[in-house]
């Protein structure tokens, strides 16, 4: 009979718990758009896999009255589950709990799925809905803040990290989401900044809402320090799991390959048709990725941010693989500051998870202008070209059109390591465009003719007849073919099997340093 009580105790506790700060709060939660720590984690992960750990931790603070405020569980919910049946860990904070408030007993819990994650290498899913540090707990809350951070950093690149950001995250909390390999926000409930409009306010005398400082379109369209911005949660929770399912649990482990229903095989012919005739005018990248990968399924990742190039996830023949492409129709798929740090980054993930990568090429070059030059071009430029040169996974370049400059040694050239480098009949490689070369090279020559104008338009005609093609570098072996543009897909295919048994090293290093 006495096993009967104890059994109904624990019952009581379990239930409790689960209410998380009661029915009230849960009910103000509700009301403003936003679910509970637990709805969250049910709608995120499979079915009934969720099997928490540290329900009834309790914090242990003794001073402003908290002794008399205790709820289990101490403002977050931990533990793990599956997702597709594959293993993750996740913790979800429970705004309904002191404000989702982080604690000495809150961050033990964060930190113990950390370390259980990089033991059983499974990726860590944090879901963030915090007003920042308890305060009540001063110092102690700050080093539990630390001892997440140093958990970031050290599993980076070892096991996926993904920040799910749904309500406030403020202060030192915006780090370690920072830090995380991808930011997913909520439209108009959720916020990241260091310090918010009533400080902003106080030292700048700027009025700013809560939104405008750092909303979600803001993080991901002008700071881009979010990757995406969901409609709202379901959206967000859903965005998550099809991220899952293109890469791998840990740096040892391939993505997961589906099986392809879309013949490896197909040529399309829509893709002769996409680049224009004339070289200044734009066209839309994405219709060549969606057209060559499998089922025209694109997953972009940084969608509205830094738009002159592309980055995300498709699959070919059902392997997961990286997408990275200049985009004409915005800035003429020039380089600049923000698609470079844009392009690295993701570069970077992909090479830390063994996901191969596809470059699709239409570049005029960096971006001029005092503006870039003041900003830092130069060592931000070298950050997607310290990316591609340091990665090892198996590389593939398509040019499409332009490609000139250092912008071409920077896609993924043959001379950085690239693998397989093609390029379509309409690509150009040279130093820079046809009319800039003739203006330079033949300046005495078109300065004495009687007509200027004339003379520019003669030696442009000559000059892109010699120059404004792929054959001079295809001559070199720089690139290994020139291919019809409706081949793309089955050489792309072709290519990746050829290179699935790529082994490539680095000198051995502590680290690089790359240009930050």
């Amino acid at each position: 009979m006495d096993i009967i009580k104890k059994i109904e105790k624990l019952r009581e506790l379990k239930a409790e718990a689960r209410l998380g700060g009661g029915l009230n709060r849960i009910e103000v939660q509700h009301k403003k758009g936003k679910l509970t720590a637990r709805e969250r984690l049910d709608l995120l992960l499979d079915e009934g896999s969720f099997e928490e750990v540290d329900m009834l931790v309790k914090h242990r603070s003794r001073d402003f009255g908290l002794d008399k405020l205790r709820f289990s569980g101490d403002g977050v919910v931990t533990g793990y589950g599956t997702i597709d049946g594959r293993l993750v860990f996740v913790f979800s904070q429970d705004f309904t709990v002191f404000g989702g408030s982080l604690s000495e007993a809150h961050a033990e819990k964060i930190c113990k799925i950390m370390d259980l994650a990089l033991k059983t290498g499974a990726p860590v899913i944090g879901i963030n809905d915090s007003g920042g540090a308890r305060i009540q707990e001063w110092v102690v809350s700050l080093g539990g803040y630390a001892e997440i951070f140093l958990r970031n950093t050290l599993v980076s690149g070892v096991i996926p990290q993904i920040s799910a950001v749904m309500g406030p995250c403020a202060g030192g909390a915006v780090y370690s989401p920072a830090i995380t390999d991808f930011i997913f926000m909520v439209k108009n409930t959720s916020y990241m900044y260091v310090t918010g409009p009533n400080v902003v306010k106080t030292v700048t005398h700027e009025e700013v809402t809560h939104e405008e400082l750092g909303g979600a379109i803001t993080h991901s369209t002008k700071s881009g320090v979010a990757h995406f911005a969901c409609e709202n949660e379901v959206d967000c929770l859903q965005k998550i799991r099809k991220l899952m399912s293109y890469i791998p649990s840990n740096n040892r482990e391939e993505s997961p390959k589906i099986e392809c229903k879309d013949d490896p095989n197909r040529r399309d012919e829509s893709l002769k048709r996409i680049v224009p005739d004339n070289p200044n005018k734009p066209y839309d990248m994405k219709e060549i990725i969606k057209t060559v990968v499998d089922d025209n399924e694109f997953f972009e990742v940084h969608e509205n941010y830094a738009q002159n190039i592309i980055v995300g996830f498709a699959r070919l023949n059902g392997k997961s693989v990286g997408i990275v492409a200049n985009q004409p129709a915005v800035l003429a798929g020039v380089l600049d500051i923000n698609s470079s740090q844009k392009g690295a980054r993701f570069v970077r993930f992909c090479d830390c998870f063994n996901i191969p990568l596809i470059t699709f090429e239409d570049v005029p070059g960096f971006l001029p202008g005092t503006e870039q030059e003041y900003g830092g071009i130069i060592k931000h430029g070298a950050k997607l070209l310290y990316a591609y040169c340091e990665a090892t996974v198996p590389k593939i370049t398509v040019i499409t059109r332009k490609a000139y400059g250092g912008a071409y040694d920077v896609m993924s050239s043959k001379h950085i390591r690239g693998d397989i480098n093609y390029a379509w009949p309409s690509a150009e490689i040279a130093v820079m465009g046809p009319k800039g070369a003739v203006e330079i090279i033949f300046k005495k020559e078109i300065a004495k003719s009687e007509n200027p104008e004339e003379a520019i338009n003669k030696k442009l005609e000559e000059f892109r007849e010699k120059f404004a093609n792929p054959y001079i570098a295809a001559e070199r072996g720089y690139i290994d073919d020139v291919i019809e543009p409706q081949d793309t897909r089955p050489k792309l295919i072709k290519a990746l099997e050829m290179l699935s048994t790529k082994v490539d090293f680095n000198p051995k290093k502590k680290h690089g340093n790359i240009p930050l």
